[in-house]
């Protein structure tokens, strides 16, 4: 399993699981919209996950809830670039931008951004966003999102076991895309992507199978926070989900997921520290 570099640090792949926090600068995400959409408040919240244990900060722009709508480049820049300025001013941390058009990652780093934090796997438009990542020097999230829903019919082991193939190929081509971009392995880390193109079986199985991305040689990052697939399971509200984020979140740590992308830093990063101390007193 390749280390992964991400700005000024690296990020050992040794049994740990990082924290990347989510900052959401919009004003319609399905869990915090509006609650940072200005650089104070952007900036306020950034230096409380930072103190309660984030690795990464994740910023978006543009909401890829279910049903979102394109808000359009210069409005996605408009609101990320002078948050990225000031966070990379003030905290020596990574940043990561949560985007899928290569105009707005390459703004994005050119002010500091990091990584970054592809929900199509370098496949929207062309190559244009793989090119970008090689020119500037940052990392990528390459997230799986196939354009189709990849279901679990009835949802018998097979036919899960066979979803999840698709996820690993559909990955691989991704990966192959960064490859032959000449975006080296230390900048690469895959997300099965929890609510895109799947139904509620198909994340089910995705979770509990997140692993076995290992088998691309990469780190794997999970992000669940909050999500549908938590809301549906449990029967919950979406104010109410952290007691199953966190389940999933410990799940994805004791099975060797590297990141995890999250909205409360805190309590996940307890969580899995947790967990990987009970899994130290292990007998062998």
């Amino acid at each position: 399993m390749n280390d992964m570099i991400i700005g000024n640090r690296e990020f050992k792949d040794e049994d740990r699981t990082y924290i990347m926090g989510i900052l959401n600068v919009t004003p319609d995400s399905f869990f915090d919209g509006g609650k940072y959409d200005s650089v104070s408040d952007a900036l306020i919240h950034t230096e409380q996950m930072i103190e309660d244990g984030a690795d990464i900060i994740d910023v978006g722009g543009e909401s890829s809830r279910p049903g979102f709508d394109m808000v359009g480049d210069e409005e996605e820049l408009k609101r990320i670039i002078p948050v990225i300025t000031a966070i990379k001013k003030r905290f020596d941390i990574p940043v990561s931008v949560d985007t899928f058009h290569w105009k707005v990652a390459r703004e994005a780093a050119a002010c500091g951004a990091d990584m970054i934090n592809d929900i199509w796997g370098l496949k929207y438009g062309g190559s244009h966003m793989a090119e970008v990542v090689k020119e500037t020097g940052t990392s990528v999230c390459i997230m799986h999102n196939s354009g189709c829903t990849v279901k679990a019919g009835g949802g018998s082991l097979r036919e899960l076991s066979d979803g999840f193939s698709t996820i690993i190929d559909d990955l691989r081509e991704s990966i192959d895309i960064a490859k032959k971009n000449g975006i080296s392995d230390d900048r690469i880390m895959v997300d099965p992507g929890i609510g895109f193109a799947k139904d509620y079986n198909m994340n089910m199985a995705a979770i509990a199978n997140a692993d076995r991305l290992k088998e691309l040689g990469y780190p794997v990052l999970l992000g669940t926070s909050n999500k549908s697939v938590i809301g549906i399971t449990l029967d919950l509200p979406v104010e109410e989900r952290l007691s199953g984020t966190l389940a999933t979140s410990v799940f994805a740590a004791i099975y060797g997921c590297s990141f995890l992308r999250v909205h409360d830093v805190k309590n996940n990063k307890r969580a899995v520290c947790m967990a990987k101390e009970l899994l130290a007193c292990r007998m062998k």
